[in-house]
């Protein structure tokens, strides 16, 4: 059995996420998503709590007959220490997903296999996107999977991310 882990903000899920479980789902029999940033909320660049992350991953992922874990993983400021930081929040992994430079980098310092896909800087795009379109009440629906849409209703974000941009002085 091969457990894979996957980590993003995931600031929505959306469909480059999605694109990029489904490949990762026909390599492994488990699947860790790594809610990165777990902590931060309520902005414009990290609108939804890790709470609400974990409630879009796991309703969009109902579909696949693959066993998910959705893991909140808090910000560390020290990279020397963060695989050991994420491996110790998160089940036993023997391959990771990324086509991040550092964590690509820190994982194989740790002796971990990683696998990469040529998506990846597309997807990031893509988050900025869906950002960019829910303040300018344009269409972002398109661009996430279907239960991400009810969360998101559910949550009342659209209200929250124009909200908190109107605010956030700092434009992150």
């Amino acid at each position: 059995m091969t457990r894979g882990f996957y980590i993003g903000r995931f600031q929505p899920y959306h469909n480059g996420h999605h694109r990029m479980v489904d490949r990762i789902a026909s390599e492994v029999d488990e699947l860790v998503l790594g809610i990165g940033s777990a902590g931060d909320s309520h902005s414009r660049h990290d609108p939804f709590t890790a709470g609400e992350r974990i409630m879009m991953i796991t309703k969009s992922l109902v579909e696949y007959d693959l066993v998910t874990y959705a893991v909140p993983i808090e910000d560390l400021d020290r990279n020397s220490v963060w695989v050991s930081h994420v491996q110790s929040m998160s089940p036993d992994f023997e391959v990771a997903y990324s086509n991040n430079p550092l964590v690509i980098q820190l994982f194989e310092e740790a002796g971990v296999e990683v696998r990469q896909s040529p998506m990846f800087n597309r997807e990031e795009l893509e988050g900025t996107e869906v950002r960019e379109r829910m303040i300018e009440d344009e269409d972002w629906e398109s661009l996430v999977p279907g239960p991400v849409t009810d969360v998101i209703s559910e949550t009342d974000g659209i209200e929250r991310i124009q909200r908190v941009s109107e605010t956030d002085a700092n434009g992150i």
